[in-house]
């Protein structure tokens, strides 16, 4: 099976809201997807797996080692095996450790639900396979969706600071405030704007949150760097903080 023709995906957690996002955006671009959920009894998923070309799972992160192993004697010659979990590093070694063939680890970068106007990327990172990481990319893009090369250190720490250290920071922020005597009556329009989008992370997401801060081997340095910068603040170089913070805007100003 060359990596280029993939017509056959297999989606592993196809009741799950991300999984069922993919059904619904593999299908409509044209590929025959078979679902696949559990119990994952032998009949189950053999049917499943048998003419698939590419195999993506989609199981919180804790699950991917048991699952991989599950599917792993089930899966086709030269069949492609995929996550779609928020870390990689860890996740890829299990799949690798798990099945002898051809490995990618996926992370899309947005939520079942995608905002009007956002671009729906996907990192894209090879485990084992050569052209199988441009062979998922090619899927991902025909199904329009925007793929993009990383390896499985780089996303991590990225993710260290874009979802871990947002949830860390923003819980401390949050919790710390809490401690002022009548804050709740100082309520300015920015502070209700930093409320509501912490809302959704603290009330629905925290468990998933928390679960992908621990599992990212980068966490602790990121936590580390960010210390040395309140540092910076606390000594009273705002100036440099700023200037470094502004890097955001360069090309507006």
């Amino acid at each position: 099976m060359g990596f280029s023709a993939i017509k056959h995906i297999a989606i592993v957690g196809a009741r799950g809201q991300m999984g069922a996002l993919f059904v619904r955006a593999f299908r409509k671009a044209g590929y025959a997807v078979t679902t696949l959920d559990r119990p994952y009894g032998d009949e189950t998923i053999g049917c499943a797996l048998e003419a698939a070309e590419l195999v993506i799972i989609s199981v919180p992160v804790t699950a991917t080692r048991a699952v991989a192993e599950r599917l792993a004697p089930f899966m086709p010659a030269g069949c492609i095996l995929c996550d779609v979990c928020s870390v990689k590093v860890n996740p890829l070694r299990q799949m690798l450790e798990a099945y002898a063939g051809p490995v990618v680890g996926t992370h899309p970068l947005f939520g079942p639900v995608i905002p009007e106007g956002f671009d729906p990327r996907v990192a894209v990172t090879p485990g084992r396979g050569e052209r199988a990481p441009e062979a998922v990319r090619d899927v991902f893009a025909r199904a329009g969706f925007s793929p993009f090369a990383s390896t499985a250190e780089e996303h991590d720490r990225a993710m260290a600071v874009v979802q871990g250290l947002n949830f860390i920071t923003t819980t401390a922020y949050l919790a710390a405030a809490r401690q002022t005597p009548g804050i709740e009556n100082f309520r300015t329009p920015s502070f209700e704007r930093r409320l509501e989008a912490a809302r959704k992370m603290l009330t629905q997401d925290r468990e998933l949150f928390q679960l992908i801060s621990e599992d990212n081997p980068f966490m602790q340095e990121t936590v580390r760097q960010f210390a040395a910068y309140l540092d910076l603040a606390a000594g009273g170089d705002l100036d440099l903080l700023s200037a470094r913070a502004s890097w955001w805007w360069r090309d507006t100003a």
